[in-house]
């Protein structure tokens, strides 16, 4: 069984776009004809220069070779160009393609991927969701009102969830690591006091940042919210000076966790030698399933736990959910639940009282609807996710629209 065609599907998830702009689905087949879904968690450049870099690395490193042969695969594409060292946009095009190889064995053997990577250890994998506003609630006042993410917070725990997240912070920007302003911290204390007042103990509360702050702003933070007890504090600061995370991991009680941004157990790594305690690996970029695995062994030996992210499509989620059902040291796995989510892949996986039944079915245990999504196509400009190009203000709250929703919504 051979590597033998690739397609690749860009395709926009309808408003209110929740999990970015667009999904870069990738569709590889065998000259056995098994066929194999991935999931390319990359937006350092936009879509079409994207797909050529896909293109490349399938062509380059994989096309016509064993699927088994992974750890070869892996090491051409790292190694590429006399670099061996992390590529955020070489390993965002080979996970999706490592993905999709994963899909093809465990179908061609009929057996999940988690069988094929130390087996299922874990029964039901506990989810964890962003606060999304409700249809009713105006935006973008809903970004700044800790009342209105109560109401959501209380809504989400009376389904079954026990862990929930939300960015009050203010919006990331280009220029590096900042001071927040008294608002923000003022906004993000009222978050986490109206929440938890809200939930009780019934659920953890996970404080998002996207690595915004600099190092003695991450601490002014991190210590105004520990005392409501998130279960972490997200990528304090941004993700080029790991070293400097051990200094807020030594003032801050609440957890740290990273990972979104991060690729191949190099930099994840470093991020436990720093003080990170929760990884949160995006399988998409950060080298692919059995990249996964490797970070999740790295993090036993540092007593660290792993939570995979998502801001994605549900073929990534399908991917994250086979890894956590293999690992002992899993924590929680990030979950989005739009109808689009659920009908990319026929209903297959769902959060169900709070928790991800594993699917027993063969490879990613997902079927992808290939005509719903090619209907799809992006046809913006913009990039997965983008970052603000001015400053914050000192002297206003700043609102952070959660992401990257579709322009009608903000």
């Amino acid at each position: 069984m051979k590597l033998h065609d690739l397609d690749i599907i860009v395709t926009a998830p309808p408003a209110p776009g929740w999990g970015g702009r667009y999904w870069i689905l990738v569709k590889v087949t065998t000259d056995t004809g098994v066929t194999g879904w991935g999931e390319c968690y990359a937006s350092s450049v936009g879509p079409v220069a994207m797909q050529a870099v896909i293109t490349d690395v399938f062509e380059r490193h994989m096309a016509g070779e064993n699927p088994e042969n992974i750890e070869l695969m892996f090491r051409r594409a790292y190694s590429a160009g006399f670099t061996q060292r992390p590529d955020l946009t070489v390993m965002g095009a080979w996970s999706g393609l490592e993905i999709a190889c994963w899909d093809i064995l465990g179908k061609d053997r009929d057996r999940p991927v988690h069988a094929l990577i130390g087996g299922r250890i874990n029964e039901g994998i506990r989810a964890y969701t962003y606060l999304y506003p409700r249809p009713d609630h105006p935006l973008p006042e809903f970004w700044g009102s800790a009342d209105m993410a109560a109401e959501v917070a209380l809504e989400l725990v009376e389904k079954g969830y026990t862990a929930l997240k939300f960015d009050p912070a203010g919006p990331y920007t280009i220029r590096g690591g900042h001071q927040p302003s008294l608002h923000d911290i003022e906004t993000s204390v009222a978050f986490c006091k109206a929440i938890r007042e809200a939930v009780g103990p019934r659920a953890d509360l996970l404080f998002g940042t996207h690595g915004q702050f600099s190092t003695s702003g991450a601490i002014r933070m991190g210590q105004a919210i520990d005392p409501y007890q998130p279960l972490w504090f997200e990528e304090p600061i941004p993700p080029d000076t790991p070293e400097e995370i051990a200094k807020v991991a030594a003032a801050v009680r609440t957890p740290i966790s990273t990972g979104e941004r991060l690729t191949t157990k190099m930099e994840f790594h470093a991020a436990l030698k720093a003080g990170v305690s929760i990884l949160q690996p995006a399988l998409g970029r950060a080298g692919g399933i059995w990249e996964g695995k490797k970070l999740a062994t790295l993090a036993e030996a540092y007593n660290a736990q792993v939570a995979p992210h998502l801001y994605a499509g549900p073929v990534e989620w399908a991917a994250n959910v086979q890894l956590c059902a293999a690992i002992p040291n899993l924590l929680i796995a990030e979950t989005i639940e739009t109808p689009y989510h659920d009908a990319l892949i026929k209903s297959a996986i769902r959060v169900e009282d709070g928790y991800i039944p594993v699917p027993a079915a063969p490879g990613l245990g997902i079927e992808v609807d290939e005509a719903l999504a090619r209907a799809h196509p992006y046809e913006d400009d913009g990039l997965h996710l983008q970052m603000q190009e001015q400053p914050i203000s000192y002297s206003a709250p700043n609102l952070f629209a959660g992401g990257a929703p579709v322009k009608d919504q903000g």
